[in-house]
């Protein structure tokens, strides 16, 4: 698919849906890491860990030697996450409600389970 068409958004509206009306964390997780590839479940990882890291506020040049994220990506997550109502400030409130130390996982924590 190409990224002007139509049905991605579509797609990802309905993929939203569904994530939405579950609560079961394992059940997202095991779809994730089978719907995407290993190298795809990577890169989603480290924006998650580039938004957290971005949130903690450290700088720039340590997220990209500590995760290996272009400074454009990096700059392109800084400027979502100031945005008015950030899906991404939303996301890290909700991560944060579900962990009783107040805040997401750690930045860069790998899970060790392996990619199917």
């Amino acid at each position: 698919m190409r990224i002007d068409d139509p049905r991605i958004t579509v797609n990802v509206t309905e993929l939203a849906a569904a994530l939405a009306k579950t609560d079961d964390a394992a059940l997202i997780e095991l779809f994730l890491r089978e719907l995407l590839t290993p190298a795809e479940t990577a890169a989603v990882a480290a924006r998650w860990a580039l938004v957290k890291a971005l949130k903690e506020k450290k700088t720039q040049r340590a997220i990209a030697k500590d995760l290996g994220l272009s400074l454009c990506k990096i700059t392109r997550g800084s400027r979502e996450l100031k945005r008015p109502n950030s899906a991404f400030q939303r996301m890290l409130d909700i991560a944060a409600e579900t962990d009783p130390e107040g805040g997401a996982s750690e930045v860069g924590a790998v899970n060790p389970t392996a990619d199917r």
